[in-house]
């Protein structure tokens, strides 16, 4: 039985990849600096999980996976290579798993995570029983990652470190294009060139499902058609929907009393022409319209019924830290959410401002990462508008040294009327604790720790 181990085993992106393996019959090890939820999750499904990186966690491995995180200069990384162990990124190990499977690979800068999950579960109540990787906990599966015994195969395609770049899709999707991740791609064009060496790897009869609204995804519909692939196009009805050959789009958009929106969603992919389904989201903000129409053109692509994946369209409810309601306590609702780039956070405090259309909405914001701050320094000020009140923590450094920087400088620029710089989590806490109502809500908008905040706020006001 093969033996794999992971460094870095803590991080969403190795624990799926761990309990899919797991599934299939391998050995599972791995370590990593603190016991993560994902990390004591994995362990619970029979992983053996080490706390802290030493030589000796290597015992018995036949291959490591490792972290994008994870440098040369790692113990288990130096052992792994005196022992002639092999030892692989993602981007390198993920593309033999999907090798024999019908490879559905959902890529962008936003609204991958939840388009991912989407697709893994209207897959699963259409009987296929796919196999499947996402970077959050589906709600309605419990968990990150699932080796099922259907053709399907979908993954979050992360374009981090090139990692998507090890993929065999047959089916892709973008759903949009906007430059991050500066420290690895310095430019908007250093980004875009590696979608389009990701679009590439699709097969003669693969095919591309993009927003046609988003032009960055746009250029790579371009990109598909000159290289000769199959294209499907999809958004909210406008002219540049109608316009493509094939397409997938939603009218009819309005507000529903599940918190999300109803849609009719039409496709000209069906066998007698245009078809059309009624759709009713609980996951809030038009952004989730355009996910659901992404999984919807997945389904008509594959020539499933698009009636039964309207039904489980409106049972999902989302996935870990994406509109994650922690808790209501006396009136006053705690949110967290992943958002860390401007357009993520403008539109989740739209999808806010929709659900909790009367009530006053406090904006936690952990900046993450000085060189992604630094950049979208000017869209981050201008990213707030429909928030009442809103508070910004220090930035969360991450993979990146400290820097002399402050997020208070970003706070000097907003035009909102009530934004302060509060430096850190426990401070945060306090604040809230000492201003909150009942009828508040409160979206803690993070990529890093600031989660813990949520937990807190919810904790002390049930003592209270």
């Amino acid at each position: 039985m093969t033996h794999v181990h992971f460094i870095g085993i803590g991080g969403s992106g190795l624990s799926a990849i761990a309990r899919l393996l797991l599934e299939s019959g391998y050995t599972v090890s791995g370590s990593d600096r603190a016991m993560t939820p994902f990390a004591d999750d994995i362990r619970k499904a029979g992983a053996t999980v080490y706390i802290g990186h030493h030589a000796r966690n290597l015992e018995g491995a036949d291959w490591v996976v490792r972290s994008s995180a994870v440098t040369e200069d790692n113990p288990e990384v130096k052992a792994a290579i005196k022992k002639d162990i092999p030892v692989y990124k993602r981007a390198d190990f993920l593309g033999e798993l999907m090798s024999d499977k019908n490879g559905i690979a959902i890529a962008g800068t936003h609204g991958k995570t939840t388009t991912t999950a989407m697709a893994a579960w209207v897959l699963s109540e259409l009987g296929r029983d796919p196999s499947f990787i996402v970077g959050s906990v589906i709600n309605n599966l419990g968990v990150n990652a699932r080796a099922g015994k259907g053709n399907a195969f979908v993954i979050e395609a992360d374009e981090y470190d090139n990692m998507f770049l090890g993929l065999q899709p047959q089916i892709e999707v973008i759903t949009n294009l906007e430059h991050d991740h500066p420290d690895f791609f310095p430019t908007f064009n250093s980004m875009l060139e590696s979608f389009r060496k990701f679009v590439s790897l699709l097969p003669a009869d693969g095919t591309l499902i993009a927003c046609v609204e988003d032009s960055g995804a746009m250029e790579l519909v371009s990109h598909a058609r000159q290289a000769g692939r199959n294209v499907v196009g999809y958004g909210v009805q406008n002219e540049a929907t109608v316009n493509s050959p094939s397409w997938v789009m939603a009218r009819e958009v309005k507000p529903n009393k599940r918190g999300g929106f109803n849609f009719v969603a039409t496709s000209n992919l069906g066998s007698t022409g245009a078809e059309s389904v009624e759709v009713s989201l609980q996951v809030p903000g038009q952004h989730n319209v355009r996910n659901a129409l992404a999984v919807l053109a997945i389904i008509a692509v594959l020539g499933l019924p698009p009636e039964k994946a309207a039904k489980a369209l409106a049972a999902f409810s989302g996935t870990g830290r994406r509109f994650q309601v922690r808790g209501e306590v006396n009136g006053i609702t705690i949110i967290d959410d992943y958002a860390h780039h401007p357009t993520e956070i403008t539109a989740t405090l739209a999808g806010a401002r929709s659900r909790y259309a009367e009530r006053r909405i406090w904006a936690v914001w952990q900046p993450h990462t000085y060189s992604r701050t630094r950049t979208l320094f000017l869209e981050f000020a201008r990213a707030f508008k429909d928030a009442d009140e809103v508070i910004v923590t220090e930035v969360y450094a991450a993979r990146e040294p400290k820097e002399d920087f402050t997020s208070a400088e970003i706070v000097s620029t907003m035009p909102h009327l009530s934004a302060r710089y509060i430096a850190t989590l426990p401070e945060v806490t306090s604040h809230l604790l000492k201003h909150l109502k009942s009828g508040d809500v409160v979206l803690v908008l993070s990529a890093g720790d600031a989660d813990q905040v949520s937990t807190d706020v919810v904790k002390q006001l049930q003592e209270r």
